[in-house]
């Protein structure tokens, strides 16, 4: 009677090792630390190439300098973002100076350079020290694959994804106080960062953990948001970070232009990450690596990226240290030449976007310098005032005090992500924002007006509060790439 055999097991990764003696451990990383810290510099080149990559920089430039003159965050220094990253800004201005984002350009490279190396160490303690190399390499390349604006700026995904990847390498040590503190950080920097809590929950779950790390992981997890909001104004932190971006989430106006930008971005990062798919898809088809965390921590940041439906491609940033892993444990069960594929192919990605970022026409900051240059010629440097439009960054170019709290017109019509539909204007604007700006208008009158709707929905003429303003005490002096300016008439 002839024997059934047995049919072979598919492959899998090793199980996560005990950790290696300290000698090891100084070997592997004073080896591997130069090698991604020169890569993280080399993938950054071009972020230190222009003054400023986009109106988020700008914006956080301009609320340091606000903060730095007595401002109060979520008072007279507003934005829908946690405090972080503001605060970051601030302290680099204070230490270098605000005539530069080097300082924060810098600081945003190390916040990659931790990330890479926590994805390192992440993928060495489960599946040895090549993984360790392969995630690290991996996840630098891939960190620039978008447009360069979205992914060379020093902005607020760059500052979540090392506290992401921190809250990650915390769980899988069973560190549950550090992992909660990770995880507020990230949301800290960005509210969608707070998505990693996902995974790292599922990890506490799978571990079964005493009481004692369940408190511990709380009060980790509470304890940075409570303090963040004690630190500034508990009632306009949770305005400005949770409940007062209602309109601004909502997907109704501006359907199909938004998802053409959803699907553009989500093409350039497919191209991006061209070595890191492949492996992935390949492994769903013959094994399971046995990554669950990792999986959950992938489709938790692809619905943070869904939310709000704007589909900015700074947004995908959060998706790209979840997918390096599951490549990393994908090319441990495929056959070796598969890895020197993934590298080869991430290395020539990364030289197509490298190029972008160092040619690619910045006609919008062009646009904002020239603007900026003839506020600072019309008025002097104590003047107040008023940029009608979605470019903060000419505040911070022409190095003049902003009149008002509300640094961009999205705020006060809610054009904010590109909404060019019919919720634009002054209804839909942040809650209680037009009496306070009217306040501002009437108790410090900006010396100088800048109308840079450029035939944007938010033309004064589409809104009646400034269009009176305008016409109460202002004369239009001259225009600027089409931006109008109003001086004030005395």
């Amino acid at each position: 009677m002839p024997r059934t055999r047995r049919a072979p097991q598919p492959p899998c990764p090793p199980a996560p090792r005990a950790e290696l003696p300290a000698g090891s451990r100084y070997r592997y990383w004073t080896r591997l630390l130069p090698a991604l810290a020169a890569l993280a510099c080399i993938t950054h080149v071009p972020a230190f190439l222009r003054p400023l990559w986009n109106p988020d920089e700008g914006y956080l430039a301009v609320q340091a300098r606000m903060l730095a003159h007595g401002g109060e965050l979520y008072e007279t220094v507003v934005d829908r973002k946690p405090p972080l990253v503001p605060w970051l800004y601030a302290g680099a201005f204070a230490l270098f100076g605000d005539a530069s984002l080097t300082s924060v350009r810098v600081l945003a490279v190390l916040a990659q350079l931790l990330a890479a190396v926590l994805l390192a160490s992440l993928a060495r303690r489960r599946w040895g020290d090549g993984a360790g190399r392969t995630a690290g390499i991996l996840y630098l390349p891939a960190s620039i694959g978008l447009n360069p604006e979205d992914a060379q700026a020093a902005t607020f995904e760059i500052f979540m994804l090392a506290p992401m990847a921190a809250a990650m390498w915390c769980a899988d040590r069973r560190r549950w106080g550090a992992a909660g503190a990770a995880v507020a950080c990230a949301f800290l920097a960005k509210q969608t960062g707070g998505a990693v809590l996902v995974p790292v929950v599922w990890l506490l779950w799978r571990s079964g953990p005493p009481r004692s790390g369940l408190l511990l992981f709380a009060v980790g997890l509470v304890a940075p948001v409570l303090a963040a909001a004690a630190l500034t104004d508990p009632a306009g932190f949770l305005f400005w970070t949770v409940t007062g971006s209602g309109t601004y989430a909502s997907f109704t106006g501006s359907e199909l232009h938004v998802l053409g930008r959803g699907l553009a971005n989500t093409a350039i990062l497919a191209v991006a990450c061209a070595g890191l798919i492949p492996p992935v898809v390949r492994v769903l088809r013959i094994a399971r690596t046995g990554s669950g965390d990792l999986w959950l921590w992938l489709g938790a940041s692809a619905v943070a990226v869904l939310a709000g439906f704007h589909f900015f491609g700074h947004y995908y940033l959060q998706v790209i240290p979840p997918l390096t892993l599951l490549a990393t444990a994908a090319l441990q069960i495929l056959p070796r030449d598969r890895l020197a594929t993934a590298l080869l192919t991430s290395a020539c990605t990364c030289t197509l976007f490298l190029a972008w970022g160092v040619l690619a026409p910045r006609p919008e900051l062009t646009h904002a310098q020239r603007v900026a240059d003839a506020v600072a010629h019309r008025t002097a440097p104590g003047d107040r005032i008023l940029i009608w439009g979605i470019h903060p960054e000419t505040y911070w170019l022409a190095d003049r005090t902003p009149a008002t709290r509300y640094l961009t017109a999205g705020l006060l019509t809610n054009y904010s992500g590109g909404r060019n539909g019919p919720q634009v204007g002054e209804k839909y604007a942040v809650a209680g924002a037009w009496p306070v700006f009217r306040e501002e208008m009437r108790t410090h009158a900006p010396a100088l007006i800048v109308d840079d709707s450029r035939g944007k929905p938010y033309a004064p003429d589409r809104v009646p509060s400034l269009e009176h303003l305008l016409a109460a005490g202002y004369e239009a002096v001259g225009t600027v790439d089409g931006a109008v300016l109003y001086a004030r008439v005395a």
